[in-house]
């Protein structure tokens, strides 16, 4: 296991807690956090679907943190993760370790007050998920680290819209599939381009294991699965015409930029241009389609489509 050397340590400034909470992926979690509280049927009051959104915000933060401060070791060994606060001495373990605990903890309590104990176990369940069932169990143990996984990220439009309906209905379950299906292609995109850190401390993401082949195959599969489960809200009734023929070419878009990564065994050139224009769309794809959801829903209560 390779060590990071924090023998000189470096002042710590508001911006490294920040880089703690992954404000990247953050912004993500957050948007369809919020896309599930507009999209549900029903009205909430802003200042509490604000502290909603607010606390789904700080408990992924939260998560971040206590993954962060769990690999720092690991993200010492690799290059795109090296200068992290913590590898890079910015910030110690125990400082970092409090600070994912007081984010998660204080993120949980005022979403049980504000919105409700649904949404707040919910919050919770999703926190331990990612930070000790995703870091800690899976990710350096199995290769379907990310499949199982992806659960961590889906529960922020579950818990958006069960803060308005008080109630788990098929509806919020299918958002959570639609980023369950989503994270494999997504991340294993990623991984293809950079399977060496991987391979340099010891995770077993798909390729390092499985191989390229097999995990540009499945990426394959995973896209084409996701098309299906995209559509179901409009299957089912719970969003609309603007939504459905938005999920159709969203979907096969996503589809066309996998083809290219599916179809061929290995890179023809380091540039892994495939990978990435899919890692990049992917990331576009689900802001358009929790985005188109939400404008579907409004343009359902305004009367502007049956």
């Amino acid at each position: 296991m390779i060590t990071a050397d924090h023998s000189v340590a470096l002042p710590t400034e508001w911006r490294d807690f920040l880089a703690l909470t992954k404000p990247r992926v953050m912004s993500l979690v957050v948007f369809t956090g919020l896309c599930g509280l507009l999209a549900a049927p029903g009205h909430i009051n802003p200042v509490i679907g604000f502290a909603v959104i607010l606390c789904i915000a700080v408990g992924a933060g939260g998560a971040a943190a206590l993954n962060q401060w769990y690999e720092s070791e690991i993200d010492a060994g690799m290059k795109r993760t090296a200068q992290r606060p913590i590898p890079a001495g910015r910030i110690n373990r125990t400082n970092a370790r409090d600070f994912g605990i007081a984010l998660s903890a204080g993120s949980v309590m005022i979403m049980g007050l504000a919105a409700g104990w649904l949404s707040a176990a919910l919050l919770a369940i999703s926190i331990v998920y990612y930070a000790v069932v995703y870091t800690i169990w899976l990710k350096p143990r199995t290769p379907q680290n990310i499949v199982v996984g992806g659960g961590a990220g889906a529960f922020p439009p579950l818990i958006g819209w069960i803060a308005v309906t008080q109630e788990v209905t098929l509806m919020p379950i299918v958002l959570f599939a639609i980023i369950f299906m989503w994270t494999p292609p997504h991340f294993w995109a990623l991984a293809l381009f950079v399977k060496t850190d991987y391979a340099a401390v010891g995770i077993p993401m798909m390729p390092v294991v499985a191989g390229e082949t097999s995990t540009r195959r499945q990426i394959l599969i995973y896209a084409i699965l996701l098309t299906p489960v995209a559509l179901a809200p409009w299957f089912l009734g719970g969003a609309g015409v603007i939504y459905g023929i938005s999920a159709i070419a969203l979907s096969l878009a996503f589809v066309g930029f996998s083809l290219p990564v599916g179809l061929r065994t290995s890179a023809v050139d380091d540039a892994m241009k495939p990978e990435k224009r899919l890692f990049a769309f992917s990331i576009l794809y689900l802001f358009a389609l929790f985005g188109v959801l939400v404008v579907d829903r409004f343009a359902a209560n305004a009367g502007w489509i049956a």
